[in-house]
């Protein structure tokens, strides 16, 4: 009876293990078959049959919006008598602004900010022995925004009147800017598509084949430096906004496949 039941667990052994087996031998055939087909397609579509090309496009523009910003400070012995100061240097600042045509729609002050001024004491053997207030800095800045770009361009670069009048302004240098720069984006993708487009034209003209569909289409970074400069391109894109004058590239990358 023993030797029986012993019989009947080996046969059930037996039968797991041709399952097992069956099983494992069926799905090492299916791995191979999406394997087999996945090598096939990419030989198809990626080194076989298809062609990629990248266009090009780009055209020079003049910038339509300047953003200029200058900063000035005053001094006071107390927080009192220094914002009476700057207050009245924003005043001569805004006054000389409005002067030379700039309006208020255009300008924008920003929030005063303060810092104490510490004057460090010394004994005659040069050790110092502490410090005490001495007043209190004000600083502020101002920006101009404008499409009238010659005007505040001229501005930005004769501050005499402001430095007679004992303001001590700093100048930043001007910011250029294109409103439509939407529009240009759209204009020159259109025309990369179709550079790329007539260069797949000529090269299976050249070869005797044909095209088929698109398999995909990339667009590259969008480029914006210096007119006439040496400017690098960026990985990311470049954005320049020193230089009145720029040049706009795109890049279009197009794959086909071929007949």
């Amino acid at each position: 009876m023993e030797q029986n039941e012993n019989n009947v667990k080996e046969k059930r052994k037996l039968q797991c293990s041709v399952v097992i087996a069956l099983i494992a031998g069926i799905s090492a055939i299916i791995c191979v078959s999406i394997l087999s087909c996945s090598f096939v397609n990419y030989k198809k579509y990626s080194s076989g049959s298809g062609i990629t090309v990248t266009g090009s496009a780009s055209c020079d523009f003049e910038s339509d919006l300047i953003v200029w910003r200058g900063s000035f400070s005053a001094y006071g012995s107390t927080p009192k008598s220094a914002y009476r100061s700057i207050k009245n240097s924003a005043e001569v600042v805004k006054e000389y602004l409005m002067e030379n045509g700039i309006s208020e729609d255009e300008l924008s002050f920003s929030s005063i900010s303060i810092s104490q001024r510490w004057v460090t004491e010394y004994n005659d053997d040069g050790k110092r022995t502490g410090e005490h207030l001495d007043g209190y800095d004000l600083y502020q800045s101002v920006t101009v925004t404008s499409e009238d770009v010659d005007k505040v361009d001229e501005i930005s670069r004769d501050i005499t009147k402001l430095i007679e009048s004992n303001i001590e302004f700093e100048s930043d240098s001007p910011e250029y800017y294109y409103t439509k720069l939407d529009e240009l984006k759209l204009d020159l993708i259109e025309q990369a598509t179709a550079n790329a487009k007539a260069r797949v034209d000529i090269i299976v003209d050249g070869t005797g084949s044909s095209t088929s569909r698109l398999l995909s289409a990339n667009l590259g970074v969008f480029q914006i430096t210096a007119q006439n400069s040496d400017s690098e391109y960026s990985y990311g894109g470049a954005f320049d906004t020193r230089s009145r004058n720029k040049t706009a590239t795109i890049t279009v990358k197009l794959n086909y496949a071929t007949d």
